[in-house]
């Protein structure tokens, strides 16, 4: 979901990445496995380089609009009291009702992704070759059908 992140007293450091840049973030469900940002293991993330960092100091009485799908870090330079507030832009039957800080991917978005990981455990009952062969096919049928034109 979108959020205002705000900050109401101490200090805090924002980290955020585009949703475009996912694919260097090493993603694991919807958190990057790259934890600590400022020192990345180059030899574990060697793609995170080509993550296009967006950065910037929040102090007492700032406020940062965070788009939903933004990847985030945060860290606290003091001790501080900081508010979020979430809101939902997609209609209401998208959202996970029991997902109360929206945490979580919208419901149409998850069945996809349930149905990806049974048709990748499908193809595992072919041999390697046919395997890479038709997992390639799957990757750009999904670029034909689901990626934007404009993302570059």
């Amino acid at each position: 979901m979108d959020n205002f992140l705000i900050q109401v007293t101490g200090r805090k450091r924002v980290v955020l990445y585009s949703p475009r840049d996912a694919p260097y973030l090493y993603l694991s469900g919807t958190k990057s496995e790259v934890l600590d940002v400022d020192n990345p293991d180059m030899e574990k993330y060697p793609l995170f380089v080509k993550a296009k960092r967006y950065q910037c100091v929040l102090e007492a009485g700032d406020v940062l609009f965070i788009p939903a799908l933004w990847f985030h870090n945060v860290i606290s330079e003091e001790f501080g009291v900081a508010l979020n507030v979430f809101w939902k832009h997609l209609p209401a039957e998208s959202y996970d009702k029991t997902d109360t800080y929206g945490n979580k991917d919208p419901m149409a978005a998850s069945r996809a992704i349930q149905i990806l990981d049974r048709a990748l455990k499908t193809l595992e009952e072919l041999p390697e070759e046919y395997r890479d062969f038709y997992a390639r096919r799957m990757v750009l049928r999904i670029q034909e059908k689901a990626y934007r034109n404009d993302y570059g």
